[in-house]
């Protein structure tokens, strides 16, 4: 029962160690003082009520709730108590519970709303966000800015910018905070202009000095690959952070401008912060430079500077060799990293890549815990593709199904590929049409130049021809190279020249067509064609694309190209590989005969 006017009890004081014990002990206090007929004060409860949320404490802010009630509470709702109560339950996720708190009610601030779309926002309910903001009597910046920002972080940016523009025409005064949340839609959206005119907003708003903010402008800029405008922001800074030297690096990374990505790098006053490293790794690694890659994760372990999940991923997409692979899962192993999805998959794909698929399911079968991610089984089948088998992979396939993993996009282009090598036409085409039908894959053109394929090496023009024709888009790059494939392999010349003039079309500049089409012709020892191609090449200025090779000597990979002849620095020992590998496959070749 309520506790009947508890003002004419002596006020008894409360020990002001009591916020500062255990939350579960000084919950577990609030029966004794409600037998003894003390109310605790609002603020100490509401302190309570926040530290339950804070550490998402739903047991003990359920007994603060039920305390409240017993002791009259519920007659008369206090309103700071009610919205720390939303605010407890809303990080709890019980949105339920935090919306009979709202609707009882009786008087409603500015903070108690607020309450409620933050709470919904930060759940990812931005629909009923949006239903809480439009039934607000009255809005302030922050109910303004929490839909900017609830809409830029879930991708809807068409939504966030219509709430921005509402809130600067409201006349409402933006704060930090409201530039945030579009800055936010910027980086996501990676349109200049519009990064430019958020730009100038946070500089006429005097808000340049906030490093946050700064930042994201920088950031913004890097996205669109404006290295100049971000490098400008950045110089223009007082003061720098980590994460402003990283974001600017990474920029300058992801253009591929590696040269001054290591330039800011050697700069940078503490270099700590693995993101740092694994941006400039993943930089050298997007432009081929797997060497310089490892020796930047080499430098780092021995800064002792802790790699991330992202590091391991990257250096072993950069690993030239098995034996640089191993060393890497080694030094996981050794320092009890436990890998992530993505950096699994990474594994598995080193180990398949480098001929050791062994290793490749010994490592799915040993990490590979949460069989419920996709991204695993789409490498180990994709893995047994590389090797040739078809059987296998369908099999794996089918297991996958069958615990409950939902086969994605991907899925479906590893296991096209896996048929194409292995020759299993039926089952490739079977799965192509059910894909759609039994798990909503709508083929692109990414999976149907992977049919073309399978199609192709099986010399099923036919089909293949049929397929295309009833193909819902146009052909693109995707179509037109496995054509060109497939004409190469059965030496059919007049596909092979549409295929080809389709491509050069799309790309003049690139040389791949011309070199596959020159092949095709000169198959058929068509040499006046192969010298006309050539001729074209020339006059359009169409380079061919420098092959680069890679050979493991002692410690060290060394690469190089066709084009660096004599000039290369260990030009003997690279050659001298080079003729015990084909003295190696001339053996076995002869042995394969008798």
């Amino acid at each position: 029962m309520p506790i009947s006017n508890p003002t004419k009890r002596p006020p008894i004081p409360i020990p002001r160690s009591f916020l500062k014990e255990e939350l579960s002990q000084a919950v577990s206090r609030l029966e004794s003082l409600t037998q003894q007929g003390i109310r605790l004060p609002f603020e100490v409860l509401a302190s309570l009520l926040q530290r339950c949320g804070e550490t998402r404490s739903l047991k003990q802010g359920k007994w603060i709730h039920r305390h409240l009630k017993i002791t009259g509470f519920k007659k008369t709702p206090n309103t700071l108590l009610s919205n720390h109560l939303i605010g407890m339950y809303m990080k709890c996720g019980k949105h339920v519970d935090a919306c009979k708190v709202f609707d009882k009610m009786h008087f409603r601030n500015l903070y108690s709303w607020n309450n409620m779309i933050s709470g919904y926002v930060k759940s990812g309910m931005l629909t009923r966000a949006r239903a809480v903001f439009d039934g607000m009597p009255e809005r302030d910046v922050v109910s303004w800015n929490t839909m900017v920002i609830g809409y830029a972080k879930s991708g809807d940016l068409k939504e966030a910018l219509w709430f921005y523009r509402e809130l600067r025409r409201s006349g409402i005064k933006c704060n930090e905070f409201s530039f945030s949340g579009v800055l936010t839609a910027c980086v996501k959206s990676r349109e200049l202009q519009l990064s430019r005119q958020a730009h100038g907003q946070v500089l006429v708003a005097g808000f340049l000095s906030n490093v946050v903010l700064s930042c994201s402008i920088i950031d913004a800029y890097a996205k669109c690959g404006e290295m100049e405008s971000a490098r400008r922001c950045f110089d223009e800074m007082g003061v720098r952070d980590d994460y402003i030297w990283t974001t600017l690096i990474s920029g300058y990374a992801k253009v591929g401008d590696m040269e001054a990505a290591n330039e800011l790098f050697t700069k940078m006053p503490e270099k700590n912060n693995p993101v740092s490293w694994t941006a400039l790794i993943a930089g050298y690694v997007r432009q081929g430079s797997g060497d310089h890659a490892l020796d930047l994760f080499r430098k780092m372990i021995a800064l002792r500077v802790k790699p991330e999940q992202f590091t391991f991923s990257s250096c072993l997409c950069a690993a030239a060799s098995l034996r640089h692979g191993k060393q890497i899962h080694g030094y996981m192993i050794r320092t009890n990293v436990t890998p992530n999805a993505i950096v699994v998959s990474s594994l598995i794909d080193m180990y398949s890549k480098s001929g050791s698929l062994e290793a490749s399911e010994m490592v799915f079968d040993r990490y590979g815990d949460d069989k419920q991610d996709c991204v695993l089984w789409n490498t180990m089948i994709s893995g047994l593709a590389h090797h040739g088998l078809g059987h296998k992979a369908l099999r794996l396939l089918d297991e996958m199904i069958k615990i409950g993993v939902h086969p994605n996009r991907t899925t479906l282009v590893v296991i096209l590929s896996a048929c194409s090598h292995s020759g299993l036409v039926e089952e490739g085409v079977r799965w192509f049409d059910s894909m759609t039908v039994d798990y909503g894959i709508v083929p692109d053109q990414e999976h149907y130049a992977c049919l073309i394929d399978l199609l192709g090496r099986a010399g099923c023009f036919k089909e293949l021809m049929s397929r295309i024709e009833r193909m819902p888009f146009e052909p693109d790059e995707h179509i037109w190279n496995a054509i060109l494939g497939v004409s190469r392999i059965h030496g059919n010349v007049e596909l092979g020249k549409k295929a080809a003039e389709e491509l050069i079309k799309l790309d003049p500049e690139s040389s791949a067509p011309y070199i596959l089409l020159s092949s095709i012709h000169a198959d058929h020892g068509n040499w006046e064609s192969v010298e006309t191609l050539r001729g074209i090449m020339k006059k359009r200025s169409v380079n061919k694309e420098k092959a680069r090779s890679w050979i493991g000597i002692g410690e060290k990979v060394e690469s190089f190209t066709v084009s660096d002849g004599w000039h290369h620095p260990r030009k003997e020992e690279i050659y001298s590989v080079l003729h015990n590998l084909a003295a190696l496959m001339e053996d076995e070749g002869e042995a394969s005969r008798t």
